[in-house]
């Protein structure tokens, strides 16, 4: 028992017990009833009973909506009782039966963990046996049974449990909890503790019940006197009306029924909404103000009257207007916003936007989303944003039926609400994140709202009337296209948003990020000052992502410590972050790009990958050792990636005499292809020029030269086939010393797509055929071999880095050793 001084309870008549603050509820001795407990400190207070001899003290609440409520939230009298049984509910309830004994005065309440306490002084029934009280009594008795038939219908049980009650206190105490009075008036009869004074409040609530049914028939034939009896609907009506009045509630029910109806007329509601909208009002009408099914139909007429049915904003075509703002919000993304100009112009010539829904597809932290609400702006229109990341209810979509508790209606009734607009833009983001679960597909139900064929009569399960969404202007983001269930891609026009290439996040950090985070910390341009080569050391070094959200992270840290030594040092006036600062102030790097090896090896190779962080470069390595010619990929690849090595192996296999290669030394010689980084997954089939190149190199000991790296798909004739991201690819080039790069041949009509700052300084040559690849690659061409020839005398010997093939006679025994 928390904070309970047991001496000074012992020498008085005071108690310690567990406390139940009970809400709306006042507990009478004598009765035995059950509650449903669900606060955690009430629990533990039960529990406490159950551990001791089961007495527990329940009190009510002066204001039964406070959740946790404190002493002086807590009437003075309760009863003192005990727990008789409980039964735990699955939703973490308990329910509890409980056996009320005497009345307690609450002398000092415990509102803390583990669980309410309270000190009691039990409060002893008044001896008051006379005449007039046993009188009363027998009154009393009377005039319930009379109560029972006429007011509460129902006799079974509760009129022998009263007529059993002899004493004239505990009749009184079993008769209040079936009279209709409110919490203040049942706790002013429970602290009154004279029987006879309680036994006359019981008696007149009985009789004023009594009148008050009198004036119900009165009014109810005075009703039926005005309208008569064909008029049905109309009497129940006058009838709600009549005992409205009689209980002075009726003004506010018309006022707020009048407010609906003329909301009704005014609103430009479609047909079918208004025909709802009189159906559901006249529900309502017949309704007690109170009950809940009535709060569930003004709720529903509420959303059919807040929805904007007509309201909609003037689109705005000035494509100067929106070129600035664009430009303004987002450097580079040419492509991305040439596109979107070019909707709006089209959107002009026809004088309304009707066309495809557009998808913004790219990687974390481009800008989609920045994108869209730019976009919003243009035009003029109203912006919503609707996550679907990790929605898996068709209900998110379309709503839930009225017929659930807790209804509500989907993310695109709820977004126009909020917009107040019917024709905004609704950004759909995440699109590829959504999950099939076991209440339905919400993918499914996107594709009637992004059907322009459809969307014009959208119904929502929760309003039930057709609502046109068609003028809407969707957007949607997503950042993996295979995740895009086909469908739902087929409705939507895809816009690919690369990564951003170095120079372009150096100019969005100087223009917009650095700025912004200045501000937001409190500083000044005057105070700080970021060279360039320091942020491009943030950008090489401490990020590794294709947008520049965790670029203007650091750039945050960065300010966060310059201002720090500002604060610390008050002569310091200003902060110049150069590199070597950087380091001091993010720590070790956290990142390191790929570089390509100083000097040409013998089957190594550098390739190039694209990921969503950008191009990084990809060295392949090919080791050769005898053995029975198994074939050995490391470096976590993908099946793709295998397959690729395959063909590659295939096709130096089948020209090996052409590439200066013993077609036999296949069989005695393992291989073993790696590609480095072996806890990266790596996939694709742009690999299979360079383990080509690096096959060739392994088995002829001709070395790769250092600064040529390459790109592209393989097919078993040699042929070099079209790859993707290129720009990333060519930018990891340009970062490393690599200074010619082989492309396939029919990537060259997407080198326009490429910056010039990444192109110049690299010699771009587009191949067609590994042979082209081979050419530029080695340091030499290979001699072919005939099977003539002695290739049954070759054997691979190994000198550090470099892997030579040699005639037998030439090695002595010695060395002839394969070292992996």
């Amino acid at each position: 028992m928390p904070n309970v001084d047991q001496e000074k309870i012992n020498e008085s008549n005071q108690i310690a017990l567990p406390m139940l603050p009970m809400r709306d509820i006042v507990v009478f001795p004598h009765m035995t009833a059950p509650f449903f407990i669900g606060r955690s400190l009430s629990i533990a207070s039960l529990e406490k009973a159950l551990e001791g001899d089961r007495q527990i003290f329940v009190v009510a609440q002066e204001d039964p909506l406070i959740e946790d409520p404190e002493a002086k939230d807590l009437f003075h009298v309760g009863t003192i009782g005990k727990v008789l049984q409980i039964m735990r509910l699955h939703n973490g309830t308990i329910k509890a039966l409980f056996e009320a004994k005497t009345r307690g005065r609450l002398i000092e309440a415990h509102i803390d963990e583990p669980h309410f306490a309270a000190i009691v002084e039990p409060i002893p029934e008044e001896d008051s046996d006379t005449p007039e009280l046993h009188a009363l009594s027998k009154n009393v008795r009377a005039e319930f049974k009379h109560y029972l038939k006429d007011i509460k219908r129902r006799t079974e049980g509760i009129e022998k449990l009263a007529i059993d009650s002899e004493e004239p206190h505990i009749l009184a105490d079993r008769i209040a909890p079936l009279l209709n009075m409110d919490l203040q008036k049942k706790q002013a009869l429970l602290e009154n503790n004279d029987p006879k004074k309680r036994l006359e409040i019981v008696y007149g609530r009985m009789l004023e019940e009594k009148e008050f049914k009198k004036v119900e028939r009165k009014l109810k034939e005075r009703v039926q006197g005005q309208i008569g009896r064909t008029q049905k609907e109309y009497y129940l009506n006058e009838q709600v009306k009549a005992i409205q009045k009689e209980l002075g509630q009726g003004e506010d029910g018309k006022a707020e029924m009048d407010e609906y109806a003329k909301k009704i007329e005014e609103i430009e509601l479609s047909v079918e909404a208004r025909e709802m909208a009189e159906r559901e009002l006249h529900k309502l009408k017949m309704m007690p103000s109170m009950s809940s099914e009535a709060n569930v139909v003004r709720n529903y007429i509420d959303w059919l009257l807040s929805m904007p049915w007509s309201i909609k904003t003037e689109d705005n075509f000035n494509l100067e207007k929106a070129e600035k703002i664009l430009d303004a919000r987002h450097y580079g993304l040419e492509e991305v916003k040439e596109r979107i100009v070019e909707h709006l112009a089209v959107a002009k010539q026809v004088g309304k936007i009707k066309g495809p829904i557009i998808c913004l597809l790219g990687p974390p932290g481009v800008g989609k989303t920045s994108l869209a609400r730019s976009v919003a702006e243009a035009l003029g229109r109203k912006f919503s944003h609707v996550s679907l990341g990790g929605v898996r209810d068709e209900a998110e979509i379309r709503g839930h039926r009225r017929t659930y508790i807790g209804a509500m209606p989907g993310k695109i009734i709820q977004s126009l609400r909020k917009v107040k607009h019917k024709n905004p833009l609704l950004l759909f983001d995440e699109i590829d994140k959504m999950s099939y679960g076991t209440m339905g597909d919400p993918a499914a139900a996107l594709l009637e709202v992004l059907d322009p064929e459809q969307n014009h009569t959208f119904m929502d399960h929760y309003l039930e009337v057709e609502f046109d969404i068609s003028d809407v202007l969707f957007f949607c983001t997503a950042n993996v296209q295979q995740n895009i269930p086909p469908a739902l891609k087929d409705r939507m026009e895809v816009i690919s948003l690369s990564g951003y290439t170095e120079l372009e996040k150096e100019h969005i950090a100087r223009e917009h990020l650095i700025p912004k985070q200045i501000n937001e910390n409190g500083l000044t341009s005057k105070q700080i000052q970021f060279q360039h080569k320091a942020i491009f050391n943030i950008i090489r070094n401490y990020t590794r992502e294709a947008g520049v959200r965790n670029l203007e992270r650091e750039i945050a840290k960065t300010c966060r410590k310059v201002a720090t030594q500002l604060v610390k040092k008050t002569n310091l006036k200003k902060v110049v972050v150069t590199p070597n600062r950087v380091q001091k102030f993010l720590g070790a790097q956290l990142y390191r790009h790929s570089k390509a090896e100083e000097q040409n090896e013998i089957g190594t190779t550098c390739g190039l990958a694209w990921t969503q962080a950008g191009g990084e470069l990809l060295k392949t390595e090919v080791n050769i050792m005898k053995g029975t010619g198994k074939l050995q990929m490391t470096g976590k690849l993908g099946d793709v990636m295998k397959e690729s090595a395959q063909a590659a192996l295939s096709y130096v296999r089948n020209n090996a005499n052409r590439l200066g290669i013993y077609s036999s030394i296949f069989e005695n010689t393992d291989i073993h292809i790696h590609v480095p980084s072996g806890a990266v997954p790596k996939d694709g089939p742009s690999a299979g020029v360079t383990i080509a190149t690096s096959l060739v190199s392994a088995f002829t000991s001709i070395h790769v030269k250092s600064d040529v790296a390459m790109t592209g798909e393989i097919t078993l004739r040699g042929k070099v086939l079209t790859i993707g991201g290129l720009k990333e690819k060519l930018l990891a080039a340009k970062r490393s010393t690599i200074t010619t790069v082989m492309i396939p041949h029919n990537n060259k009509k997407h080198l326009s797509e490429v910056p010039d700052e990444i192109l110049n300084g690299l010699e771009i040559i587009p191949v067609t055929s590994i042979e082209e690849v081979l050419e530029v690659a080695l340091s030499e061409l290979p001699s072919p071999v005939t099977e003539s020839e002695t290739e049954d005398s070759q054997i691979i010997e190994t000198k550090g880095p470099e892997v030579s093939i040699l005639p037998q006679k030439e090695v002595p025994e010695a060395a002839r050793t394969y070292d992996a």
